[in-house]
């Protein structure tokens, strides 16, 4: 594999992921909550941290960004539109732009809705998508910032992925967002045969991430609003594919 990928929790359900390119062991970090888990596992595996790549700026995401910089001497590379509300950057990116981490191309995604200016990391050759908070696992952000057409959108940018991209999202969220899935699509047989294996990932302490996006379009109610079953299901055959979305992440809203 051209790339390592290590999953860290952080806080009390947010996930982080160390990024290895390993022909040249380069290494970033998607998101710093906190710095001591990050630094732990760097130390353990006696590597050096050289970017920091940050989705939003919410705190749960950011807030150990200044002591990992402090430790490492790590780039930070975050959007430029939420440049004012993000720590110090050493690079500002927009939606389209590509990057480097040591021999490995990733693309900057703009994925706003949970908030503006938001970002998700695509390793294209490492079939890897790092999203936070935008489409998560079995779920996508509630919408806090932008409107429910935007967030509509960014979900179609996920569908123009790879099926066989893996997607790393950023909270440990999936039992809660199954429970809810089996509200909209109770007879899915996929999203039924999901639910069992997180429950069983979760019984025994295990990450559900990251997820294929094969069967992230085969069971998320989120990617899943322009089906037909889902229309029918919600009484909202004639609704647009946006409409029908607003009607979900309302429900998700107050679940």
């Amino acid at each position: 594999m051209p790339l390592e990928i290590v999953t860290i929790p952080c806080l009390s359900d947010n996930y982080v992921y160390l990024i290895r390119d390993v022909e040249t062991g380069t290494v970033a970090v998607v998101d710093a909550p906190e710095a001591a888990p990050i630094l732990a596992e760097l130390q353990a595996r006696d590597w050096q941290l050289d970017q920091i790549l940050l989705t939003h700026h919410h705190y749960d995401h950011i807030d150990g960004v200044e002591e990992l910089v402090k430790a490492t001497g790590a780039k930070v590379i975050g959007a430029k539109a939420d440049a004012h509300r993000l720590p110090p950057l050493d690079t500002a990116v927009s939606g389209g732009d590509r990057l480097q981490l040591g021999n490995m191309n990733y693309e900057v995604l703009d994925v706003s809705g949970h908030t503006i200016g938001h970002v998700a990391y695509i390793f294209h050759k490492g079939l890897a998508a790092f999203t936070g908070d935008s489409l998560m696992a079995w779920g996508c952000g509630r919408v806090f910032e932008g409107t429910m057409d935007m967030m509509w959108e960014t979900m179609q940018k996920f569908h123009a992925l790879p099926r066989a991209m893996d997607i790393y999202s950023g909270h440990e969220y999936t039992a809660n967002n199954a429970k809810f899935a089996l509200t909209i699509e109770p007879d899915n047989e996929s999203l039924l045969q999901r639910a069992q294996a997180v429950k069983a990932e979760r019984a025994k302490g295990e990450f559900t991430v990251p997820v294929g996006l094969g069967l992230e379009l085969a069971t998320n109610p989120f990617l899943r609003a322009g089906h037909i079953k889902v229309k029918t299901a919600l009484g909202m055959e004639d609704a647009t594919d946006a409409e029908v979305f607003a009607e979900i992440r309302s429900r998700k809203d107050n679940f």
